[in-house]
C-alpha cells in the first residue's frame, strides 16, 4: 500500500517536473520610441530610433534577436554600464536595455490619400529559439512614444505591442536544425495625416475651381464666350492641381481617394460645359430666355449639391 502511494507521488512529481520543463521561457519586452523619420513611400521604408528592453528568468539569452522587417544594417547599443550579463533587478529578474536605430520596411497603402492612416511596425524574433522554447510578451504598459516627438505632416494616433507566433511554413531546408514557428513581437505606431491637410490644401483649391465652373450657369445665356471659358479654364486648372499632388506620390496601380474626387469634378465640369452649349443652341432657336435662365440656375444648384454629397460619400466610404 505504501509502495503504491509512493509510486503515485513519484509519478505526479515527475509529470509536474516534465510539464514545467515543457513550458517556454517567457520574456517581457518594452519599447520606447525616440525618433521616427524619413518616411519614404517610394521605397516603402522608414527610419526608427528607439529603446528596447528585455526582462526574463531562465537560462536562454533572449537578446540575440533579429528584426524581421529590417531592410539594411542596423545598430544596437547596450545602454547600461558594467557587465551586461550580470544586470539583474531586485527580484532576480535579468534585465537588459538597448538603443536601436535602423531602417524598416512598411508597405504604404495610399488608396485613402489624403486621409490615409498607416500602422508602421517593427518586428523582432529570436533566430535561434523556436516558439516552443522562447516566447516574447509585452511588458506592462511598455509601448511608449517620446512626448516631444513631432512629425511634420503627420499626427500620432498611438502605439502598442502585440505578441504572436510566426509560422513560416518551412524549415528552410534543414529539418534537423531549423524550426518553423517562432515567437514574434510587434511594436506598432499609427500615423495619420491631419484632416486640415485634406480640407485646406487638397479640397479647398478644387472647391474654388468647382464654384467658378458651376458659376458659368448663373451668367446670362447670351454671354456664350464668357460662360464657356469658365468651365474650360476650370477643367485645365483641375488637371494641373491633380498633377501637382500626383507627382509627390509613388506610382500606384489604383486610384487614391483624391483621384476619385477629381474624377467627379471632371464629370460635373463636362456637364456644365455641355449645358452652356445647350443654352446657346436654345437661344438660336428663340426659346424664351427666362425659361433658359431658370433651368440653368436650377442645374447650378443641383451640380453643386452633387459635388458636395459626392465628396462626403467618397470621404466616408
Amino acid at each position: 500500500m505504501y509502495s503504491r502511494g509512493f509510486l503515485f507521488l513519484f509519478c505526479l512529481f515527475s509529470f509536474g517536473s516534465f510539464h514545467a520543463a515543457a513550458q517556454p521561457q517567457q520574456v517581457r519586452v518594452g519599447v520606447y520610441l525616440m525618433n521616427l523619420y524619413d518616411l519614404n513611400m517610394d521605397e516603402h521604408s522608414f527610419y526608427a530610433d528607439f529603446y528596447i528592453w528585455f526582462k526574463w528568468k531562465g537560462d536562454i539569452d533572449p537578446t540575440e534577436i533579429e528584426f524581421v522587417n529590417s531592410i539594411e544594417k542596423w545598430s544596437m547599443a547596450y545602454t547600461q554600464s558594467g557587465d551586461s550579463s550580470n544586470m539583474a533587478l531586485r527580484d532576480g529578474t535579468n534585465y537588459r536595455i538597448y538603443r536601436v536605430e535602423g531602417r524598416f520596411f512598411h508597405s504604404f497603402s495610399l488608396n485613402r490619400f489624403p486621409l490615409d492612416v498607416h500602422a508602421l511596425d517593427i518586428q523582432i524574433e529570436s533566430p535561434e529559439h523556436s516558439a516552443d522554447s522562447l516566447v516574447y510578451l509585452p511588458d506592462n504598459d511598455a509601448a511608449e512614444i517620446r512626448n516631444t516627438l513631432k512629425l511634420v505632416g503627420w499626427e500620432t494616433k498611438g502605439c502598442h505591442l502585440k505578441s504572436k507566433v510566426h509560422d513560416y511554413g518551412t524549415d528552410f531546408g534543414n529539418p534537423e536544425e531549423n524550426a518553423q514557428r517562432y515567437s514574434n513581437l510587434t511594436y506598432t505606431i499609427t500615423l495619420a495625416r491631419p484632416v486640415s491637410y485634406f480640407l485646406l490644401k487638397m479640397l479647398l483649391p478644387i472647391l474654388i475651381v468647382m464654384l467658378v465652373s458651376i458659376g458659368a450657369l448663373i451668367l446670362h445665356p447670351s454671354h456664350i464666350d464668357t460662360r464657356s471659358s469658365l468651365p474650360i479654364g476650370g477643367l485645365l486648372t483641375a488637371v494641373f492641381l491633380q498633377q501637382s499632388y500626383s507627382d509627390a506620390l509613388p506610382d500606384t496601380g489604383y486610384m487614391v481617394l483624391m483621384d476619385k474626387i477629381y474624377l467627379l469634378c471632371y464629370f460635373l465640369i463636362s456637364l456644365v460645359l455641355l449645358q452652356v452649349i445647350r443654352a446657346g443652341n436654345d437661344l438660336l432657336r428663340a426659346k424664351p430666355e427666362h425659361l433658359i435662365i431658370r433651368r440653368e440656375r436650377r442645374l447650378a444648384r443641383l451640380y453643386f449639391v452633387v459635388f458636395a454629397v459626392g465628396v462626403l460619400v467618397l470621404s466616408v466610404l
